[in-house]
């Protein structure tokens, strides 16, 4: 069987409850998507119910497993790699609990087909498309997409989103290695390096739905790296030079 062109990575920590789930519904999608989990030393058996999926699909599914939780930017990081190595050409990432809904891969992969580079599944390119999160959040959320929006001069609506399709040749030009962030913050510094080297971004309108199974892994930590790392992200994009042919060449 020709392996897909098409990956989506994942990253879980404690994820038992959806693991399964999200492995199924991904693989039942048109279109043929292969999974890349990343794993950080889940203590509750996440991998093991991954190496059961990988079984049941075999060459479909996949998983790296590292040493600990070592962070959300790091765990796409390592992802980013093996599948640029592995020759896909449209690589998403996606939350494991089903706040991104799977279906929704195939609208993004169809943009970045069609020319697109980067493609932002957004919750708020069309008003405000959230469901079951708390008041506070929502507007916490929100408000500070619209805050680094008004910093960075990016024109990304969801600049925090973790719901995006990536063409291969954006994540071979991209720094990796000098991706600092972890949290929301990687999420804001991918987009941002992506558009100031002169990659397509666009967004395409999606519904994020509050996990029902399984915990949070957002805290206050994560969030304050958003609002005072945008500052800083801006601040030494002033100093850089972003030559994405001399990128491309290394």
């Amino acid at each position: 069987m020709n392996r897909s062109d098409s990956v989506v990575i994942i990253p879980m920590y404690n994820e038992r409850e959806n693991a399964a789930a999200i492995i199924d519904a991904v693989i039942a999608l048109p279109g043929a998507f292969d999974i890349l989990v990343i794993d950080d030393n889940s203590p509750d058996g996440t991998a093991a119910i991954v190496k059961e999926k990988m079984k049941e699909y075999p060459g479909r599914v996949d998983i790296i497993e590292r040493s600990g939780k070592l962070g959300l930017g790091t765990a796409y990081i390592t992802g980013f790699k093996a599948c640029v190595a592995r020759g896909y050409d449209y690589i998403c990432e996606m939350d494991a609990d089903f706040s991104h809904n799977p279906a929704d891969l195939v609208a993004l992969r169809s943009a970045a087909v069609k020319g697109a580079d980067v493609v932002v599944g957004s919750r708020y390119v069309t008003g405000v498309n959230v469901v079951n999160w708390p008041m506070g959040r929502v507007l916490m959320s929100y408000y500070a997409s619209k805050y680094v929006r008004l910093i960075t001069r990016m024109p990304v609506h969801d600049t925090t989103a973790g719901f995006v399709c990536y063409r291969r040749e954006v994540l071979e030009t991209l720094p990796l290695d000098q991706i600092k962030f972890k949290g929301y913050a990687f999420q804001i510094e991918m987009k941002f390096t992506a558009y100031k080297y002169g990659f397509k971004v666009v967004e395409k309108p999606i519904v994020f739905v509050n996990r029902v199974l399984g915990t949070s892994k957002m805290n206050s930590g994560i969030f304050g790296e958003a609002v005072f790392g945008v500052i800083r992200l801006k601040w030494n994009s002033l100093f850089k030079k972003y030559d994405r042919k001399k990128a491309s060449a290394n």
